[in-house]
Formats: structure tokens, C-alpha cells, sequence
């Protein structure tokens, strides 16, 4: 549990980190090396550039992803500083909101978090899971995200065809999302507590779009 701004914010461990955690679990039974072994054999015998490196990780047989992640760590350096471990995610996250409401954006950190409590009305197995310049909301996939800017929070919703959604307030746009066969495909700009009540008819709607199967 972590405070902002006098306001109580809970945050869940990140779908990347279980994928980051699999990697490293199945490294070496399926390569016969493990991290640090790998990254030491390419620094005596591959390339020195990242990209090349991951050119060089799949001429040894090592999948897309392996690749990545290795070049990665062998140049010192990850997507994300808390990919090894859960609690390494956990301790780091409060920090990327606390970055992403500073400076401008600072006047908006009590309405960011008043947008998560509305989130974690929608049902128990909500999960937010902030990044570096956005924090998104998963329920079996991600089924929102806010990101903010100086003037307003931009509320992405994942709300399927746009054929098929109906605004009578005319506040809802489209992303463009769906044709590129993203997750998110509308948007919500969100200023004012007022605007939260629009909002969390949205963020129900997307909430129960991503129901289990």
C-alpha cells in the first residue's frame, strides 16, 4: 500500500514479470545455459551492438523472445528495471505514478486517484499494474489505462467494435485501435471529478467486456 497525495493506492504485480519469470525458469532446460552463462558467452563471442546481439542469440537457437531478453540483459539494461522479480516490480511501481503526476501533471494525481478507486469497484479481480508513463487496469487482459497529460487524463478503454458503441454525450472517441486490432480502441478525456461519472459507466462496460471465459 502506497500513499499519493493523502490518497491509499494499492498496486498488483504486472502479466510482464510472470512472462520474465517463465523465461528465466525454462532458460536453462530448454538451452543448456542459464542467464548469466548465455551473457557471458556472447560478450566473449558475439557482437557488441544490442540488435546484432539478438540476431546473434537466434543463429544459437534461442526464440524471439529469449533473444530480447538476453541482449537486453547482456547490455546491462532491461525494458523494465523490475523484470527479475515480483517484489522488485512491486517496490518500483509506486515510483512510475509518482514520476508520471510531477511537474504539470502534478494537479492531477488527486483525480487519478479517485479514477482507481472508482476501478476497484468494478469487481475483485481488477489489477492495476502501472508502466513508466501509464498505468494500465487488466482483468483477463487489459481492459483500460490512464495516461496523463498537463491539461487532462486520457482514459483508454477497450470497448471493441466502434460499430457497435453508441455515445449520446459525444464525448467518446475512437482510437483508431480496433482496425489496428489493438486492445484499446475509444478514449475518455478526463478533467474533473465530474467527468469521473461518465468514466465509470465506460470502464463497467469494458470491465464486463473482459469476463472470463
Amino acid at each position: 500500500m502506497v500513499t499519493i497525495y493523502d490518497l491509499p493506492i494499492s498496486y498488483d504485480l504486472h502479466p510482464s514479470v510472470a512472462h520474465v519469470q517463465t523465461i528465466l525458469a525454462n532458460l536453462k532446460a530448454r538451452t543448456g545455459l542459464d542467464l548469466e552463462a548465455w551473457v557471458a558467452r556472447v560478450k566473449a563471442e558475439g557482437p557488441a551492438e544490442e540488435k546484432a546481439r539478438r540476431a546473434w542469440f537466434k543463429a544459437q537457437g534461442l526464440g524471439g523472445n529469449q533473444a530480447m531478453f538476453l541482449a537486453e540483459r547482456s547490455m546491462g539494461s532491461s525494458a523494465h528495471a523490475f523484470d527479475d522479480t515480483p517484489e522488485g516490480y512491486l517496490a518500483t511501481a509506486p515510483g512510475y505514478v509518482s514520476q508520471q503526476y510531477s511537474g504539470k501533471k502534478a494537479a492531477f494525481a488527486p483525480l487519478y486517484g479517485q479514477l482507481v478507486g472508482l476501478v476497484r469497484t468494478l469487481g475483485p479481480d481488477v489489477r492495476i499494474c502501472p508502466c513508466q508513463t501509464m498505468v494500465p487496469f487488466y482483468r483477463q487482459h487489459v481492459f483500460a489505462e490512464v495516461k496523463p497529460f498537463a491539461s487532462r487524463l486520457d482514459l483508454g478503454l477497450a470497448l471493441g467494435d466502434p460499430a457497435a458503441v453508441t455515445d449520446a454525450g459525444g464525448r467518446l472517441r475512437e482510437t483508431g485501435g480496433f482496425a489496428r486490432k489493438d486492445r484499446l480502441t475509444h478514449k475518455l478525456e478526463v478533467r474533473t471529478t465530474a467527468d469521473l461519472e461518465d468514466a465509470l459507466a465506460w470502464l463497467q462496460r469494458a470491465y464486463d467486456r473482459d469476463r472470463p471465459a
